[in-house]
């Protein structure tokens, strides 16, 4: 996997895909019940490439209860947690034998550069979920403090029946971050994956059957929000939903929540992330290509894109041209082509979107400094990457969440100010800070409103770090480390009196 294909290799092996269209419910491979059908569309291309099952709230009905009776049976919450372990890993492993091809699905499923899949996407996949099979048998439970005369023991147990609800961006790489703490506690998981991008969620379940983990522990839903989403947030017998995607979604959740059986809700939400970058910064050529790369990756498709760019304005002149000439390695084209940095936007509603954004900035007096167009590659959606300049904290485009490969720079009066523009936004997932002061280094990320600060670098940490927000971009939990699998656990409390 570490050694790049040509274009004609991928096209070849997307040539011979068999590409999964059905629900997988109890280890099957099964169409929706009414029969229900909806487009899988290659957003680069335009080309329908397969029907998929669009499942509804009966189908929801039934993988439930058969993700509950596995779980009520315990041969698979009840297993030893190394036999858990075992079957996790070898899932890892079969993921890692079969990468290509889930690289060069997602890419043709999602619009994603083919190098973005095969260097990064598939490799974090497997490493996730090998990670958290590792876990499974070192968590330990807890004796509390309690004397002579009494054990208390604190337990954790596994809640029974999750929903993961999954977002588009990072197909592959979500299913992993939340499959992964789920299965390894022992849970029955059922994971609804984006209506758009359903296909590598549904081949990896198959590889879990390969891998002996039991029918009905791993169960993959496509269909609509309305049609399945809002069934598993409003199912008594679904005990916790983990969700990535917007901020709106992810307050429906709570109200599927509180009008239910007050299941668990944890969200992962929205971004508006800042890049900050202090008059003492140094080494401006590498902070602009960390700029760029925060803003543009995934064509800037991420909730953790940094499109608020902040600079001291002692050095934002000579920044903004090392950033200008950073964007134009950044190649947008053919996903399946390997010197592509950004392929295409994911759907034609997000297209127009993005597009709106753009006429917005220019409308409320930002400078257009490159990009801001649509690109004509056949029947796809690309948008050039796109950078304002002279943008103010009231502009839309400096408050709202774009996803798209547009992003803007603000200018500070002083290094307190760039604090109190990063801070001024309703989300609080991701932030980068510059400086070349240790002292700021410390005292600036604590003050920074974000569940991750990078440091002279753009980054979300790594699977040992939690990732989660502050403000509207997260609820409820964390993802990554070994926070992650307080989530899908309950806590209990044993108590023996010894007197």
């Amino acid at each position: 996997m570490s050694e790049l294909l040509t274009t004609e290799e991928y096209q070849k092996i997307a040539d011979g895909l068999s590409l999964p269209t059905q629900a997988f419910i109890n280890g099957e491979y099964v169409d929706a019940i009414d029969g229900a059908t909806m487009e899988s569309i290659n957003p680069a291309t335009g080309a329908v490439l397969a029907n998929i099952s669009a499942c509804k709230a009966a189908d929801v009905d039934v993988a439930v209860a058969n993700a509950k009776a596995v779980f009520a049976a315990g041969t698979w919450s009840q297993l030893h947690p190394s036999e858990r372990k075992t079957a996790i890993a070898k899932l890892a492993s079969l993921i890692e034998e079969n990468a290509l091809e889930l690289a060069v699905m997602e890419t043709l499923e999602a619009g994603k550069p083919i190098h973005e899949c095969v260097l990064t996407d598939l490799p974090e996949t497997v490493h996730c979920i090998q990670w958290h099979a590792e876990a499974t048998d070192k968590l330990y439970d807890q004796l509390s403090p309690s004397g002579n005369n009494a054990v208390g023991m604190i337990v954790r147990e596994p809640l029974g029946v999750v929903a993961c609800v999954l977002p588009w961006n990072f197909p592959l790489m979500m299913v992993a971050w939340k499959l992964g703490p789920a299965l390894a506690a022992g849970n029955s998981v059922i994971v609804k994956p984006a209506e758009t991008t359903s296909m590598t969620t549904l081949r990896i379940a198959q590889l879990a059957i390969e891998a002996g983990i039991p029918a009905g522990v791993f169960n993959v839903l496509p269909g609509l929000g309305p049609d399945v989403g809002e069934p598993l947030g409003m199912h008594e017998d679904v005990q916790v939903v983990s969700f990535t995607g917007s901020t709106v979604t992810g307050r429906r959740f709570l109200e599927y929540s509180a009008k239910s059986n007050l299941k668990r809700i944890v969200l992962e939400c929205g971004g508006k992330s800042p890049s900050v970058v202090l008059a003492d910064a140094e080494n401006l050529d590498s902070i602009a290509d960390n700029i760029v790369n925060a803003a543009l990756w995934n064509m800037g498709q991420n909730c953790t894109a940094n499109s608020r760019i902040i600079i001291h304005k002692d050095i934002k002149a000579t920044l903004t041209s090392k950033i200008l000439l950073a964007m134009q390695s950044w190649k947008t084209g053919d996903p399946m082509n390997p010197e592509h940095m950004l392929g295409s936007i994911i759907s034609k509603p997000q297209f127009d979107k993005i597009m709106g954004y753009i006429q917005i900035g220019k409308d409320q007096g930002a400078t257009l400094l490159t990009g801001g167009k649509s690109i004509a590659i056949k029947e796809g959606l690309f948008i050039e990457p796109t950078l304002f300049d002279h943008v103010t904290p009231d502009m839309t485009i400096a408050v709202e969440e774009i996803f798209g490969p547009v992003f803007c720079l603000m200018e500070a009066e002083s290094d307190e100010h760039a604090l109190e523009l990063a801070n001024q936004t309703c989300y609080g997932l991701q932030a980068s800070l510059y400086t070349a002061n240790l002292k700021k280094a410390h005292k600036y990320a604590r003050l920074l409103q974000a569940g991750t600060v990078s440091v002279n670098c753009f980054s979300e940490g790594d699977i040992s770090t939690p990732f989660g927000g502050f403000k509207l971009s997260g609820f409820g939990g964390r993802d990554n480390s070994l926070q992650a699998h307080d989530q899908y656990t309950d806590v209990k409390t044993i108590w023996l009196d010894l007197e």
